[in-house]
């Protein structure tokens, strides 16, 4: 089998890439609602011993993977299997990672194209003196017009495909370099935004000040959730990355950066959004509807809230674009590996492809908004089509990925593997790793799976 012939050109095109993977809608988007449900500082607190405990092994191990096997997720699996004796059907663990991310990026690119869409609608003072009543109808007008909802999800997987058909260092490297300084750029902006003119004091407090008494079991599994998920591993996206990275490329340096960037960018988009929801008297607890409703009329109702709310939505669009990118990713390792074609037709197919099955999606919205296929299941008896794929992919096909990846990389992959790849001697640092890799996260990720399925 052919590895991978592109490489990283720097350390630096890599780690933006991958906390660009990494920081998605998940950090701007899910983060801080999930934050507000969850009671605040004692959810981060747990979330960030998670990323220390779970997300960042699980991280190393899958770099682990990608820099042996310089191959896509599929053959790489498949060959290492092949190395340390073990059945080649691990090959099959690779193939749910990229199934799963086609069924991710099929829905993320739709919500993440309103995103995009409220670029303008905040530019254009869509929302400017309405209450919240007011604005939520403009979301559910929006959301009520399919041929409106494709059209920006046509423009955002147009920007995914461009991006990754130009390859590493040509497409996704030089990308990353301009739009991850720029997210950065402006999130701190945000920030020093809501100091001077949000409630930042009830902000910090609600962030950093732990009320224990809203620690229950519940707060502690959707924490553990987030952490694992947000980090973006057991999905075979950052061996993928890993895979483009040179030998002299230190992998446990590398995976603490990168989740040491990822939860910084979470917390400062609670830092960011907090201040203004607090400051205009807005439900923390709002849900989903966080960023599209309850912040959108706080953006109406402030002075040059036009012009905050722009670069706003701004920065959630290039979030979801350098995670999208990942993505996508993933799948054209394997294509390019397995088809003499090349990679722009590939990725135009597959970012095709992955368009054309977003419109279950957008149709949930709207044509099939009252659609059950399930509904004569108890669980299932609301669920639109989009809510039956989410909850299939969130609750089923990514806990049994990064159970499993857990459980490669834990049991299957040889002490003496390990410490040759990360070049480390045999100390507390492997002894500590190994076990985190064997018991600790597959003991957690199968609590969150049977949680989940409840």
């Amino acid at each position: 089998m052919q590895s991978v012939h592109e490489n990283w050109s720097s350390r630096l095109g890599f780690l933006l890439a991958a906390i660009g993977a990494a920081v998605g809608l998940g950090n701007i988007w899910k983060f801080p609602y999930m934050l507000g449900s969850n009671g605040g500082a004692a959810f981060v607190l747990v979330y960030l011993v998670a990323i220390v405990l779970i997300a960042t092994p699980v991280m190393i191990g899958e770099m682990i993977l990608g820099r042996r096997g310089r191959m896509s997720a599929p053959n790489t699996l498949k060959k290492i299997a092949g190395e340390v004796g073990a059945s080649p059907k691990w090959e099959y663990l690779g193939w749910l990672g990229v199934v799963a991310l086609f069924f991710v990026l099929s829905f993320f690119s739709v919500i993440a194209g309103w995103s995009l869409a409220y670029i303008f609608k905040t530019a254009a003072g869509a929302f400017t003196g309405l209450d919240a009543a007011g604005v939520g109808a403009v979301f559910n007008e929006f959301l009520s017009r399919p041929w409106v909802l494709i059209g920006w999800h046509a423009v955002f997987m147009a920007c995914t495909v461009f991006i990754v058909s130009r390859g590493i260092k040509e497409g996704i490297e030089k990308a990353v370099k301009l739009m991850m300084p720029a997210l950065f750029v402006m999130l701190i902006g945000l920030v020093v935004y809501g100091m001077i003119a949000g409630d930042f004091a009830q902000a910090a407090r609600f962030l950093f000040k732990p009320d224990f008494s809203k620690l229950t079991p519940d707060v502690m599994l959707s924490a553990f959730g987030q952490a694992f998920f947000s980090v973006n591993v057991g999905i075979g996206a950052l061996l993928t990355y890993a895979a483009y990275l040179p030998d002299d490329v230190d992998l446990v340096r590398s995976s603490i950066i990168v989740a040491i960037g990822d939860s910084m960018v979470a917390l400062l988009a609670g830092l960011m959004i907090f201040p203004i929801v607090f400051k205009y008297g807005l439900d923390p607890a709002q849900g989903p509807g966080l960023i599209f409703v309850t912040l959108s009329t706080a953006f109406g109702n402030m002075p040059g809230g036009a012009i905050i709310g722009t670069m706003f939505f701004i920065l959630v669009f290039l979030a979801a674009l350098t995670s999208a990118l990942s993505m996508l990713e993933v799948s054209i390792c394997r294509l390019v590996e397995g088809e003499n074609r090349s990679r722009p037709r590939l990725a135009i197919g597959l970012g095709f492809a992955v368009f054309l099955f977003g419109f279950i999606t957008v149709w949930s919205f709207n044509i099939l908004a009252e659609v059950r296929l399930l509904g004569f299941i108890e669980r299932f008896a609301d669920a639109t089509p989009f809510d039956l794929i989410d909850y299939f992919v969130n609750n089923v096909l990514l806990p049994v990925g990064a159970l499993s990846y857990a459980i490669f990389i834990g049991w299957r992959v040889t002490r003496e593997m390990t410490m040759e790849t990360l070049n480390i001697e045999d100390g507390a640092l492997l002894r500590i790793f190994r076990f985190l890799m064997r018991y600790f996260a597959p003991v957690v990720i199968l609590i969150l799976f049977v949680a989940n399925l409840r």
